[in-house]
């Protein structure tokens, strides 16, 4: 099998990358095709499409790899290079890299000449099942994650595992995070054959078809409700408290991966599950025990909870002085727009903690 189903037909996911590029690039005039990618992309991805038809024609620009590079100085090299290369809103922009990467072009080809078509490339499992998918665009600002930013769908997103045969292990389990919250708001079946998988030893053969699984949970979240009113603040699952850990972690210069501190951010999120939606307690100490092993340790002392709190305040899904959480009552079921207040999320962040001890 070449294509694997998913909920929304502009995602492929696919071993013939080359064949469903082809396609769409015969769309398009041969002198409006532009590549976006980054350093290490170039070296390591950029090689496995070349033979696409068409591939000649792009004209490409690479931005420096990193998290730090998200940011609006980024975007303007990109907007500069398409505007010097004659783009214009009969282009396509394809944008081949992790989520930074996807996030950043899509932003650029979203905002200048006030929107063209773009095709996102996810080549790490985080963007795969996560970033490049639902249409969130932009860059880091002033410390916080994606404070700029508009919501815009790519015309495809096209996901071939090869390209994560290159990327570390760390990045790997990374992305496997998102995986496991799309079955902890969803489908218990999903979550549990994410939990059969082994992310340290991946079997790509079998991991294929698990991404489509769990890529077609997010998109059906995103065709509800694209502007995210209402049902697809679910995926927002760990984020709250995660984004938090992520935001402190860059403003003391000790980065964590977005995947590691959404699944800290689940640790304490379960936690306030138990709290507010009686998730049983059991149940929040068996997926704890199972995303330690997997994650490992994240050290907090009680004197930055204030700092945290602070951060948390800055959420995008929060509705005036409201912090709103997404919890579960159970494995696959979520309850989105739950107010905890500050107590209680110290008392979360207490909990993790003791779980890091």
């Amino acid at each position: 099998m070449n294509n694997f189903p998913t909920y929304n037909a502009s995602i492929i996911v696919t071993t013939n990358l080359e064949v469903e590029l082809g396609k769409i690039l015969s769309r398009y005039p041969e002198d409006k095709l532009f590549l976006v990618t980054e350093e290490t992309c170039n070296r390591l991805c950029v090689p496995l499409i070349a033979s696409t038809p068409g591939f000649s024609k792009f004209k490409k620009v690479v931005i420096p790899s990193g998290e730090s590079n998200k940011k609006l100085a980024s975007v303007e090299k990109i907007w500069l290079f398409l505007s010097q290369n004659g783009a214009d809103r009969k282009s396509l922009v394809v944008n081949l890299g992790g989520g930074m990467l996807t996030d950043l072009g899509s932003f650029a080809a979203s905002t200048i000449k006030r929107g063209m078509d773009f095709v996102n490339i996810p080549t790490t499992l985080l963007a795969q099942v996560d970033a490049s998918v639902g249409g969130k665009t932009g860059f880091n600002f002033n410390g916080l994650k994606n404070e700029i930013g508009v919501i815009n769908q790519p015309i495809s997103v096209i996901i071939d595992t090869r390209f994560l045969h290159s990327i570390d292990q760390p990045n790997f389990i990374s992305g496997y995070a998102e995986m496991i919250k799309h079955g902890l708001i969803n489908s218990v079946d999903h979550l549990q054959e994410v939990q059969n998988f082994d992310p340290k030893n991946p079997n790509f053969e079998t991991l294929i078809g698990i991404i489509a699984r769990s890529v077609a949970i997010k998109d059906e979240f995103v065709f509800q409700d694209p502007n995210e009113r209402n049902v697809r603040k679910a995926l927002n699952f760990g984020h709250t408290i995660g984004h938090a850990f992520e935001s402190y972690a860059m403003e003391i210069d000790q980065p964590i991966l977005h995947g590691y501190a959404v699944a800290y951010g689940m640790l304490a999120e379960l936690y306030l599950s138990h709290k507010v939606c009686n998730l049983p307690l059991e149940v929040v100490n068996e997926l704890s025990t199972w995303l330690l092993a997997l994650y490992g340790k994240y050290t907090i002392e009680e004197s930055r909870y204030e700092a945290l709190f602070q951060l948390m305040t800055h959420d995008k899904k929060n509705e005036g002085s409201r912090i709103n959480f997404t919890l579960i009552p159970a494995a696959g079921e979520m309850a989105i727009n739950q107010n905890c207040d500050k107590k209680l999320v110290f008392e979360a962040l207490e909990y993790f903690r003791n779980l890091n001890r």
